[in-house]
């Protein structure tokens, strides 16, 4: 059973409320994913990406949305506890809702730090991330709020890759991280909404076996593309984390 807390360098999540728990892929997402001035983290759960977008990008304001009340209460909790709550706004949310105004606004600390209620739809986010669900015709968890995290019903990579395209703006960078034998299906759903792959990094667990899950950021327009390789636990990777986990020098 996973722990109720997770203890990071600047800020603890909570998540005895959340469907998914704090894992190796949104903690990697959070430190490899470009930022900017305005952060859209999609299916933000316990608020992790949201809280490492913000310590990373200390100028920037961020807003983590979620459709799970649950997993946006404690969210919103994690993100009160932090030192960077007067940044970060937590929406119960849909992404593909339109026009994007948040049904509740659960924690704003600091309102004129942060975009107003229903100005979204004329401004758009330098960066949007998102860890999306993944599962399609798997058998269903009994445990519901679960099968909401890990179940594309809600947020189909089609769903993220179309709300993104809209939400982004025309210089910004879409980032998101996929079981490796999805990322033909996220990269098809990005190209038909309009994207071009800037950058694509394999993560593996041994660096003699097949990669399991993959970072892959998208833009606007045509780029060249940057290709890398990490290994869970190597050099690289430690140079990653170094400024989340607390056992990294």
């Amino acid at each position: 059973m996973a722990n109720d807390y997770f203890t990071f360098k600047a800020f603890t999540i909570r998540q005895s409320r959340c469907g998914m728990k704090v894992g190796t892929d949104g903690t990697l997402l959070g430190a490899w994913a470009r930022g900017g001035s305005r952060i859209l983290d999609v299916g933000t759960g316990t608020g992790l990406i949201a809280l490492m977008m913000a310590q990373r990008f200390p100028d920037a304001s961020i807003v983590g949305i979620d459709i799970d009340g649950q997993a946006v209460s404690q969210a919103a909790e994690n993100v009160a506890a932090s030192p960077f709550a007067p940044r970060v706004i937590i929406r119960q949310q849909d992404v593909a809702a339109s026009p994007f105004a948040p049904r509740v606004i659960v924690w704003q600390q600091d309102v004129t730090a942060l975009p107003s209620p229903g100005q979204d739809d004329a401004e758009e986010y330098d960066a949007i991330v998102s860890n999306p669900p993944y599962f399609t015709d798997s058998l269903r968890s009994p445990d519901s709020q679960r099968t909401l995290a890990r179940h594309d019903d809600t947020l189909s990579y089609r769903t993220l890759a179309t709300s993104a395209w809209r939400l982004l703006a025309e210089d910004g960078e879409l980032s998101v991280v996929v079981p490796a034998d999805q990322k033909g299906r996220m990269e098809a759903e990005a190209v038909l909404a309009g994207f071009f792959k800037s950058r694509d990094c394999s993560v593996k667990t041994s660096p003699r076996k097949p990669a399991k899950r993959c970072l892959l950021a998208f833009r606007k327009h045509p780029c060249a593309l940057e290709r890398t390789e990490l290994t869970i636990g190597s050099d690289d990777y430690h140079e990653l984390t170094k400024d989340f986990y607390i056992h990294e020098n």
